[in-house]
């Protein structure tokens, strides 16, 4: 966390103003990306304009809108639940909070890379917003998620759920294939599950299953994978192959209300604030 008072924001997409005199590498007038991830102090983006150092940026293409680039940290974050966990590279995966910003960023990294995706998410509504951005099958909470899951995969399981810890955490366990992971990267539902867990992983022991907790945290001093991660989803999204769906879009000087809006889990995809001389 950063010392109060502080400025939030995680991430900024713009043109470079002003450039210091011993910078190589950077132009007045290029299309960059800033990710607090780069910064000794995570925050700082809800401004007109932000300075930091040189190596902190990423060069954006013209292909990628400000809108879209600032999605990006959301699939870097994604590849690194796919890629550098430390859970082996899946065949099949689940995702649970599907329609959320790194829930789809997981599923649709996911699918670009061949990786058969299960999309799970809390309303028809968020259903069909999951599939509109190219996951084609999305299950419902309230469905009997082992029965559909093993249907979808043959019978087979997936090879990692990644999940929001809380009451499902024991259910989930049956939609795993044998040697298949319970990856959590969130908290939504409290932090423990309703039951005994350990005694859950010893009913099924015959199928070998892993929990892995995890963070973005785990790469803060971890600066090539981090950023490597980052040029890829750039690469990926500048060649199509990555798109976030359309956002909603907030004058920064009403920065409160997209909070507000946020905090009401009513709404779909990226909040994304304009200056307002620009909006």
């Amino acid at each position: 966390m950063p010392p109060l008072p502080a400025v939030p924001g995680n991430e900024m997409a713009g043109v470079v103003s002003a450039v210091g005199a011993q910078v190589d590498g950077v132009r007045l007038g290029q299309h960059v990306l800033v990710s607090s991830r780069e910064l000794p102090v995570r925050g700082g983006c809800y401004a007109d304009a932000v300075a930091v150092p040189a190596e902190a940026v990423f060069a954006l293409p013209s292909s990628v809108s400000f809108t879209d680039a600032v999605s990006l940290p959301n699939y870097q974050l994604a590849g690194a639940l796919l890629y550098e966990s430390g859970v082996p590279r899946p065949r099949s995966i689940a995702v649970y909070g599907a329609s959320g910003g790194v829930g789809l960023a997981v599923s649709q990294l996911a699918t670009a890379g061949g990786i058969h995706c299960i999309g799970i998410v809390s309303a028809a509504e968020k259903a069909a917003f999951v599939r509109a951005a190219g996951i084609t099958e999305v299950l419902l909470r309230t469905d009997d998620l082992p029965s559909r899951v093993m249907q979808l995969t043959q019978g087979r399981g997936v090879d990692v759920v990644y999940s929001h810890a809380g009451p499902d955490m024991i259910r989930n366990l049956d939609l795993l294939a044998p040697r298949g992971t319970l990856l959590s990267y969130s908290h939504l539902g409290g932090f423990m599950p309703e039951a005994d867990f350990y005694g859950a992983l010893r009913q099924r022991l015959g199928r070998s299953l892993g929990v892995r907790v995890y963070s973005i945290h785990t790469l803060d001093d971890e600066r090539e994978t981090r950023r490597r991660l980052m040029n890829e989803a750039i690469d990926l999204m500048a060649r199509g192959k990555l798109k976030p769906p359309a956002p909603t879009r907030w004058p920064l000087s009403r920065a409160a209300d997209a909070h507000a809006a946020m905090e009401s889990r009513q709404t779909l995809g990226k909040l994304v604030l304009i200056p307002d001389s620009l909006w």
